[in-house]
């Protein structure tokens, strides 16, 4: 069972209990939200994508509104291995 890094004192509304339940995941190590921004265009609804490969695990994108939060995921898992559980952790 991973872990949930909880660091920063704001995050992408509805995020950390999605992510709760990815780190539940076999799988998957640490999650660690990092650096929020603001971006323009709306997202009505919380969405995570993978952005980019990071030695050891992933980068996603959180995107809610008009904020946007970079997550990153150390797991052994590959990107097409992960693209299921994210889609999981967020209709659950």
């Amino acid at each position: 069972m991973g872990r949930v890094v909880i660091t920063h004192s704001t995050y992408v509304e509805g995020l950390i209990p999605v992510l709760q339940v990815l780190a539940r995941q076999p799988g998957i190590d640490t999650i660690t939200p990092a650096v929020i921004a603001r971006v323009r265009g709306r997202s009505p609804k919380l969405q995570l994508r993978i952005s980019a490969p990071i030695n050891g695990g992933h980068k996603l994108v959180a995107r809610r509104g008009s904020s946007v939060q970079e997550v990153f995921v150390v797991t052994v898992l590959s990107a097409e291995s992960l693209r299921p559980l994210l889609e999981a952790a967020l209709n659950a």
